[in-house]
């Protein structure tokens, strides 16, 4: 995964950017009746595809840190993730998804390409994931979009106000975020949900460039799973927010009050707190970093997390 940084896009790999090795017959998109090819290339039309202007590519790791570093825009930043090409594991991961389906979704084309954060450009809340699903956003082109985790995750969105649907389906479909931002901790579905360390490394100054552009208006960072509050708290040392050394533990409803650049009158403070229990953070702090844990089938089946315990961590968030 090392190599020289190359990151813009030539005139010779234009039409083909973000394009997979192999492309699986072109079917109608469900929502648009459109024929894509899968994976999808970028500037052919998926509805809120932000790579429509075939922007410049990353292909390893040091052209993501060189691209990611002179982006001016949130919008240049998710251009550019949605064509990146940096990890050859994910790639050919995601692309291989895209044209062999799953058997229910066979009939549909796959986007087959990264996941660019979504929402708000100047939210209040902004919500971690871990990476998109295999079927989920790697099919419908949108974070947390069309599998099961989105489903229970965009349900309690709307119930507290963060979403103006209480479903997600596929991009295009309508849905809009409310002062609220979605990005995924790694861009591309990882084979069985596991990044490599060096992949999520790969990954952060995709999310640094986005931070950077997005936090002057976050109140609340909602971390979902371990592996999101570990890379967020990471990635907000490197914003020059105070983290506490050693970082705070993860868990279900723990937050984690920090000081700000914003406010010199916050103060670091972190409370576990169960269902039953109230407030307990400081009051006079800027931001607030809040665990929860991830709405995977594995957590919601086994009712580790319920309904109730997914709107009690939104509501606090969007009550920031």
């Amino acid at each position: 995964m090392n190599g020289d940084a190359r990151t813009d896009l030539t005139a010779a790999d234009a039409s083909s950017a973000g394009a997979a090795s192999v492309t699986a017959p072109e079917l109608p998109h469900p929502l648009t009746g459109q024929l894509f090819p899968s994976p999808v290339p970028p500037g052919t039309g998926w509805p809120e595809d932000p790579g429509s202007a075939l922007p410049p590519v990353a292909h390893n790791p040091s052209g993501v840190a060189a691209l990611a570093a002179r982006l001016e825009t949130v919008a240049d930043i998710d251009a550019s993730v949605s064509v990146c090409r940096a990890c050859p594991r994910l790639v050919a991961w995601r692309e291989t998804v895209a044209v062999t389906k799953r058997r229910s979704y066979a009939g549909e084309p796959y986007w087959g390409r990264p996941i660019a954060g979504w929402g708000s450009e100047t939210p209040r809340v902004l919500i971690v994931g871990l990476a998109p699903a295999a079927h989920g956003g790697n099919r419908t082109g949108r974070i947390f979009t069309g599998d099961r985790s989105g489903d229970w995750l965009f349900a309690s969105l709307h119930r507290v106000g963060l979403a103006t649907q209480p479903t997600s389906v596929h991009a295009g479909d309508g849905q809009r975020l409310v002062e609220a931002r979605m990005v995924a901790a790694v861009r591309c579905a990882p084979p069985d949900n596991k990044p490599t360390p060096e992949e999520r490394d790969a990954c952060a100054p995709w999310l640094d460039a986005e931070l950077a552009k997005v936090m002057p208006s976050v109140r609340a960072v909602v971390c979902l799973g371990s592996f999101a509050w570990d890379v967020t708290l990471r990635a907000l040392t490197r914003q020059q927010i105070a983290v506490p050394r050693p970082r705070p533990r993860f868990g279900h409803h723990v937050k984690l009050a920090l000081k700000s650049p914003r406010s010199t009158r916050a103060r670091n403070q972190t409370t576990q707190e169960s269902d039953s229990e109230g407030g307990g953070y400081a009051a006079n702090t800027s931001l607030t970093v809040l665990g929860c844990y991830h709405p995977s089938q594995q957590n919601t089946f086994t009712g580790k997390l319920t309904e109730p315990m997914l709107d009690a961590v939104l509501a606090d968030a969007a009550a920031c």
